[in-house]
């Protein structure tokens, strides 16, 4: 198979390989204990991909300008099973335990989704995101759809977060790290194990990786082999991805070609036109400067995340790698803990504490101090930088009464995470439409205005605190759904029918998410003034 730097002969070629978005890069098989041979770079999209080839990830080469991980202080023992003899919340009951031990074996099996090198390099971009050197933005689906792994889906939630990425890169002057909720969030949890509908009572939907959210037995049953499912569409989901941000979308980094109807619709309108403005007279610049289109001079960095929940899938794609330290989850780069699962003396701490990715943890209503510093001495004993994220969702009503107290105890301990804020979570009510498709159903909906009061007394209570608030968090689509009112269209509860799509959360569509991009690099424009 002939690429454009070299060719790949399945029958002779070295087996390790580190890829980057859209390049691999052979290593020498010395290294991996096979044969001899010189590196060469060859065109491949996604190690889970090749044909034939079972796939090990490769040690870092020097040539890539990243040091070794620091040395691993989890104990010897540890594996990716830990988890198995504590309390673990939201596991799916599975009916048939020896057909669940086989899918799981499958697919301990495959080859990974990530390596360990753009895994630390995540890593140390979410260090220089602590120091503030850098701006974190997280979004995607509340929970992805298998029926959703699709071209045009997938380009458009790549297209938003690279959009507003520019417009806070922008804003904040500062370089943003791009973290997609996707190529792997398809598992959920839940408030109850079971649903009731009339007299009918099913086991509730977890999320397309576990049952279908169709409200009939059979669906509802979980499944071992949407296991399998899930990872096949997280391959050709990040194999699309890595084909698109090495091709370069044409209307990705120009405004001119953005779709910027709402801006007339809102009172800032002209304070966004001059923003657009601006944004598009620097890149212009840049490209005559340089003589070539923006993004033909550097390839884009793009990284995966998702909430680790589901632990038979998260510890079968945990893997040792060749002349490296430790275990490392390579289903994702950065896997986090939610508000359910965070419990100290549970299966999914003691699991993400031995693992060597970058983890995150999110903390809200209810939590005490004391439990989040306990948390982090857990899961960052060494405190390295890049370590630990900590993503608040206190709601509007809730974050003057949560944030403070929870920053002060951080900060008393000595410790210095990566603070960010997911402003969805807190701020879910449920309504009934009027109209539309789901008119007289209950659904689920957020206030554009209550996401942005509690950013920005967020990025007030941090500074008041002497901390900084170093990213956010959302849920968003690249498409013009009816999910949550507000913005400057100001849709209202009755317009929701229109478009209503989430099986889930409700989502920030297209314009929202961006003219949320928008005031926060407004306000980070006005504090770096």
């Amino acid at each position: 198979m002939n690429r454009s730097s070299g060719s790949l002969d399945p029958d002779s070629s070295p087996i390790g390989y580190e890829h980057t978005a859209g390049v691999a890069e052979l290593a020498d098989a010395r290294d991996l204990g096979s044969r001899g041979g010189n590196p060469v770079q060859v065109r491949f999209l996604s190690p889970a991909l090749i044909p034939g080839r079972k796939t090990v990830d490769s040690p870092l080469r020097p040539d890539f300008g990243m040091s070794q991980a620091p040395e691993n202080p989890i104990p010897d023992d540890w594996t990716p099973e830990v988890w198995r003899d504590l309390p673990t919340a939201q596991q799916p009951e599975y009916p048939d335990a020896d057909r669940l031990r086989e899918t799981v074996a499958s697919l301990g099996s495959l080859p990974p989704l990530t390596t360990s090198w753009e895994i630390e390099k995540l890593k140390s971009q979410l260090a220089e995101a602590a120091r503030g050197d850098r701006f974190l933005l997280q979004g995607g689906d509340c929970a992805e759809r298998f029926d959703e792994c699709a071209s045009e889906s997938i380009a458009a939630r790549l297209k938003i977060l690279l959009q507003m990425s520019l417009v806070l890169a922008h804003g904040g002057r500062r370089r943003v790290i791009r973290v997609g909720r996707f190529a792997g969030q398809y598992a959920k949890p839940r408030s109850t194990s079971t649903e009731r509908r009339g007299d009918v009572e099913l086991p509730s939907y977890r999320g397309d990786i576990v049952n279908g959210p169709r409200f009939d037995p059979a669906s509802r049953i979980p499944d071992p082999a949407r296991l399998l499912q899930a990872h096949g569409r997280s391959a050709m989901t990040l194999n699309f991805i890595r084909s698109l941000v090495d091709g370069g979308f044409a209307d990705l980094h120009h405004p001119e070609y953005w779709d910027l109807d709402f801006v007339h619709h809102s009172p800032l309108a002209a304070d966004y036109q001059r923003m657009v403005e601006s944004i598009g007279e620097g890149l212009r610049f840049m490209e005559s400067l340089a003589g070539v289109r923006v993004q033909d001079l550097s390839r884009v960095d793009f990284f995966t995340s998702h909430e680790a929940l589901l632990l038979e899938y998260e510890a079968a794609l945990t893997r040792r790698v060749p002349h490296r330290d430790g275990w490392w989850n390579l289903s994702t780069h950065l896997p986090w803990i939610g508000l359910r699962t965070a419990d100290p003396t549970g299966g999914h701490v003691a699991y993400m504490a031995g693992i060597r990715n970058p983890v995150a943890v999110k903390i809200g209503p209810g939590i005490e101090p004391s439990k989040v510093v306990e948390l982090a001495e857990i899961l960052d004993p060494e405190q390295e930088p890049g370590r630990l994220t900590l993503i608040h969702r206190f709601g509007r009503d809730g974050v003057d009464e949560g944030l403070p107290a929870v920053i002060e105890a951080v900060r008393d301990a000595g410790r210095e995470p990566l603070w960010v804020c997911d402003p969805m979570h807190g701020n879910t009510r449920t309504v009934t439409p009027t109209s539309g498709s789901i008119a007289g159903t209950a659904v689920k909906t957020r206030s554009f205005d209550d996401i942005l009061h509690e950013l920005e007394r967020s990025f007030e209570i941090h500074e008041a605190c002497g901390t900084r608030l170093g990213g956010v968090h959302f849920e968003l689509t690249g498409e013009n759904v009816t999910e949550c009112v507000g913005g400057a269209r100001g849709l209202a509860d009755a317009d929701l029918g229109h478009a209503y799509r989430s099986q889930v959360d409700p989502r920030l569509n297209y314009e929202q998410a961006l003219e949320m991009a928008m005031l926060i690099a407004r306000r980070m424009r006005d504090d770096t003034a």
